[in-house]
């Protein structure tokens, strides 16, 4: 697994040549804060990440229940039980694979790798404002009904699951990029997905943290750029 620092947050990314999938963990002053748990394959990249920072692991939390965030969920629960685990209201639902939908949402069908058989039940259902650490809930839901990026303000870093991809290329959820489609195939709706972009693009970022591929630093450009795509993608139709 390959690690990769910018200030207080560690980039955890399995098979970074081939399909790239990042866990992120955020190191506050005594504690550290896992953000998505990868594939099975991620647990012991994970797990040394966090034995090499030295510090407790105190919270695990999921941008999004799709199979290749919550991967080794079960196994570090069961390694780092203090360790609180958090999602979303709605995606609480998904992980236990209740695809089923709000009736004030679209109803279009929820796509990618929906979990099964996770044992793990969540300690804390999160919503927009909430706060773990230094760092503030952002409901950006697109890819999934419950998808959430987590914002550090006094950085300016965020981390949003599969809001955005930036292997190949910046793009928004939803948007297939040639090169690496597989976010684009499973995401749930694309307009809301276009809505959560420009929510994150009106935080002013200082980093983009995606779920898959590099870390973009000032990033307002390519994320204006990639909406701008998105949207004519959208017309077209």
């Amino acid at each position: 697994m390959k690690v990769s620092k910018y200030g207080e947050m560690y980039q955890l990314t399995l098979w970074p040549l081939l399909f790239p999938v990042n866990c992120y963990i955020f190191e506050e002053q005594h504690e550290i804060t896992l953000i998505d748990t990868g594939m099975p394959a991620s647990f012991k990249g994970i797990v040394d990440a966090i034995k090499n920072i030295g510090k407790p692991l105190t919270n695990i939390i999921l941008t999004h229940a799709h199979g290749d965030h919550v991967g080794s969920l079960d196994k570090l629960k069961e390694s780092f039980p203090e360790a609180c685990f958090s999602i979303s209201v709605r995606d609480s639902r998904l992980l236990k694979g209740d695809v089923s939908l709000n009736e004030s949402e679209p109803q279009t069908p929820i796509k990618g790798g929906i979990p099964k058989g996770i044992i793990t039940e969540p300690n804390r259902l999160l919503m927009e404002g909430d706060k773990i650490g230094s760092l503030e809930v952002v409901e950006t839901p697109g890819h999934t009904p419950g998808s959430i990026s987590l914002y550090a303000q006094k950085t300016g870093h965020i981390i949003v699951g599969d809001a955005f991809q930036t292997r190949g290329k910046i793009a928004v959820s939803g948007k297939i990029v040639k090169s690496f489609p597989f976010p684009a195939f499973a995401t749930w709706n694309k307009e809301i997905a276009i809505q959560s972009a420009k929510k994150i693009l009106e935080l002013k970022p200082s980093l983009l943290a995606a779920g898959h591929g590099t870390i973009i630093q000032n990033p307002e450009k390519n994320i204006a750029r990639a909406i701008i795509e998105a949207e004519e993608i959208l017309l077209k139709r």
